[in-house]
């Protein structure tokens, strides 16, 4: 098993035409890896590059984080907040970022302190 960074999680997920080669790079690592690693961390800024750069829509990026949960290539970190945080996602107009970050915190059975509105409305957030 290997980890890989956010940019060559992208490079597998997206055709981007001015990478070509990286792309291909990067998707022939991961057929010779066979098993993938992705932190939490770059789930999140995967969904952000995403979403902000590739302007990706709510909808596929729903179809992408999904791809990553069912496929058995990837081995994410936690699964299960991964999941939730997906879960959440699709039912909220916060972005993937906050729902994880919520997710993680009612897991910890601590409160979230927050501006976010979007957020708000769940149990475990206090907006500020």
């Amino acid at each position: 098993m290997i980890a890989i960074d956010t940019n060559v999680l992208v490079r597998i997920l997206v055709e981007d035409t001015g990478q070509i080669e990286q792309t291909k790079r990067a998707r022939e690592l991961v057929k010779t890896a066979q098993k993938v690693y992705i932190t939490q961390i770059v789930q999140v800024e995967c969904s952000w590059v995403l979403a902000k750069v590739y302007k990706i829509g709510k909808a596929d990026l729903l179809e992408v984080l999904e791809h990553l949960l069912v496929n058995p290539d990837y081995v994410l970190q936690n699964n299960e907040s991964f999941q939730t945080a997906v879960t959440l996602f699709r039912q909220s107009q916060a972005d993937f970022a906050d729902c994880l970050i919520l997710t993680e915190s009612q897991y910890a059975k601590t409160a979230l302190y927050t501006f976010d509105k979007r957020l708000g409305k769940h149990s475990n957030t206090v907006l500020l």
